[in-house]
């Protein structure tokens, strides 16, 4: 067992805020690591850091003479018009045979190895990516949010790939799942500390919130404790018979301390609007077509969604998940047959489209009071606001200058704050870190109305789908089964190479 790399007492900064604060840490050649902390807290930097992209302020980085690393970047290295393997063959140097064999562990072959590769989906590009690494023969894999934008057969081609890999990895995920079925260590960033745990992200979540609750029955028990002797010494002190009693127990109230409970900050809590529950059929497709002019995405949808189900779309990236929500909303009108909205029925949309399209001018409180129900007291828009981390000064400041992160949150507290009986969410999840993405399950699991959503957060999706719809060659259909047995079937599939 070689150390591959060691962190010794780095420190890094920008500006006020202190990410690396005398962070330790070692990788040995036979671990697979999920490294995982909130947003902002330097993950990201510190992988800049090991790659020599970016220098700490003090502290080392120690490499091991034979370290080799393999790092999937974000950015897209593909130039016009090159294939997957023209790609392969530039970027590793290998022969056409070599890449082409290295190619098929990620299921790239025919089209998907000789047509443009920039043509290809998201998904896609990263299994050529990923090919590219495994040519430079690395001994340490860095893998930064690679499940992002990966339908559930890539992340799930990918988990096999890495249970099979025998080198070391180093993987930054938000993605609970995943790491659980990849990592058997976890590496934690807070409060610019590094502690690696030994075992997987579930124990290691477990163990905090345990540590966490240990820490606050104790400084409960203290905190009783000094009461009791504060109230004692008040009424003795200045009694001759008992001042000397009140002294002694001033000395045990001055070794009492009560113990803080480190944290980074305030936690999201999101509440799902406030409506009534109501019986019978929320949404009815009859005989549906969907997509563009130049192409149906699936047509004969006929399918019922009862009101309060939480009805989770599924299906690969490409198949249509999108444009079925899209046109559900009708921001995307059917090609032809009907959609029919309940009555009563008041959709709220939260998607990509919507919180990228914002408009720049407004402050976040004037954004939220455009979408709250009329009368709404402004101290309930700023509870809103605060509820998804926009306190103080940040309800003035203006949505040009949000970052991506913000910018989702603030639409999902306008979709919140809304009285919609019916909430269409597309990745909800996407720009939202761990505690957020548990905080909107809570949420949704208690809200009396209909949600229909897509996710490639399988932690999420397990806690909320209450029945799934698979968007899949062409047709949309109601899943029978769960989202386990999908999840199941899934696996069952990639095992036995169907497609």
């Amino acid at each position: 067992m070689a150390v591959l790399l060691q962190i010794r007492d780095a420190h890094k900064s920008y500006g006020s805020q202190v990410l690396l604060d005398g962070a330790d840490a070692s990788i040995t050649d036979d671990v697979k690591v999920g490294f995982v902390g909130r947003n902002g807290a330097g993950k990201s930097t510190l992988l800049r850091v090991i790659l020599g992209e970016e220098e700490l302020e003090t502290g080392e980085v120690i490499r091991h003479p034979r370290l080799r690393i393999g790092y999937l970047r974000q950015h897209d290295p593909f130039q016009p018009g090159e294939s997957a393997l023209d790609f392969l063959m530039r970027d590793s140097g290998q022969p056409d045979w070599r890449c082409g064999e290295v190619a098929g562990q990620f299921e790239i072959k025919g089209d998907y190895l000789d047509g443009p590769v920039q043509k290809l989906s998201g998904g896609w590009q990263t299994r050529v990516k990923l090919a590219a690494l495994l040519l430079h023969d690395p001994n340490l894999l860095l893998l930064d949010e690679p499940t992002n934008f990966l339908d559930l057969r890539t992340q799930i081609l990918l988990e096999h790939f890495l249970r099979n890999y025998k080198e070391a990895c180093l993987i930054v995920s938000h993605d609970r799942a995943f790491l659980a079925a990849t990592c058997t260590q976890t590496l934690d960033l807070s409060r610019g500390k590094l502690t690696m745990f030994p075992g997987k992200i579930d124990a290691f979540l477990e163990y905090q919130a345990d540590r966490i609750a240990t820490l606050e029955r104790t400084n409960a028990t203290v905190q009783a404790k000094m009461k009791q002797l504060e109230t004692f010494i008040a009424k003795n002190k200045a009694r001759a018979s008992s001042a000397a009693q009140a002294r002694n127990k001033s000395k045990q109230l001055e070794r009492l301390e009560v113990t803080e409970i480190e944290s980074e900050g305030p936690t999201v809590s999101i509440r799902a609007p406030q409506v009534e529950g109501r019986k019978g059929i929320a949404l009815r497709c009859v005989d549906v077509s969907i997509g563009y002019p130049e192409r149906v995405v699936a047509k004969d949808v006929n399918l019922e969604v009862d009101h309060g189900a939480r009805a989770a779309i599924v299906g690969d990236n490409g198949q249509g998940k999108t444009t079925f929500l899209r046109t559900l909303v009708d921001s995307l009108p059917a090609i032809q047959g009907e959609v029919r909205w309940g009555h009563g029925c008041k959709v709220g949309v939260y998607a990509q489209h919507v919180y990228s399209s914002l408009p720049d001018k407004l402050t976040v409180l004037e954004y939220l009071e455009q979408h709250a129900p009329l009368g709404t007291k402004t101290q309930e828009l700023l509870n809103a606001a605060a509820s998804l981390l926009f306190r103080g000064d940040h309800v003035y400041k203006k949505i040009s200058v949000l970052s991506g992160g913000e910018r989702a949150r603030l639409c999902m507290a306008g979709v919140m704050l809304s009285q919609c009986n019916v909430l269409i969410l597309d990745e909800p999840g996407n720009h939202l870190d761990v505690d957020t993405v548990d905080s909107l399950a809570e949420a949704l699991l208690a809200f009396k109305g209909t949600v229909i959503f897509t996710s490639h957060d399988r932690h999420f999706m397990k806690r909320v789908a209450s029945h799934i719809i698979e968007v899949r060659d062409g047709r949309v259909v109601n899943y029978h089964g769960d989202y386990e047995a999908y999840l199941y079937s899934v696996n069952k599939e990639i095992e036995e190479g169907e497609r």
